[in-house]
């Protein structure tokens, strides 16, 4: 069951879907930064929507089995992006890269009657869309802090 969408709001917490993640994802635009194509691919979850999932996931680490089960009982019930400065402070022991970056965040959901939490630290890259050029970001993987 996909998560209902009420009228003038986003998945993602953004202020419509129209206006936020809806054009990523029909493919009428390309997600500028990092945070807002993990935003939108929360979003993809919330619609089941794996096309956008598999285009979206880098060619590198992109899973071959399915990735989305149209018959799980899966509700979203939000998300949270976390503090900036932690990553902007973690990105001090790194190198300054403008084609990669991180986002971390916390997704809610309920799978038969039961909360649970996802909390990741998502690696992102932005390389040449392999058909017309244009950067994008992808998502590369992610890790789960304790």
């Amino acid at each position: 069951m996909s998560k209902t969408i009420t009228p003038g709001a986003c998945p993602c917490g953004g202020p419509s879907l129209a206006a936020c993640c809806g054009p990523f994802i029909e493919g009428s635009a390309l997600p500028p930064t990092a945070e807002a194509l993990m935003r939108s691919r929360y979003t993809a979850y919330t619609l089941k929507n794996e096309p956008y999932l598999l285009a979206t996931w880098h060619p590198s680490t992109r899973p071959l089995d399915p990735i989305v089960d149209e018959k799980e009982p899966i509700r979203w019930l939000g998300l949270e992006v976390k503090s900036a400065l932690r990553l902007r402070q973690r990105k001090v022991n790194s190198p300054d890269n403008p084609d990669s970056d991180t986002v971390e965040f916390v997704a809610r959901f309920k799978v038969g009657g039961r909360a649970h939490r996802l909390h990741e630290v998502s690696r992102f890259l932005r390389e040449p869309d392999p058909d017309s050029g244009a950067p994008r970001w992808y998502y590369v993987d992610g890790s789960f802090p304790k």
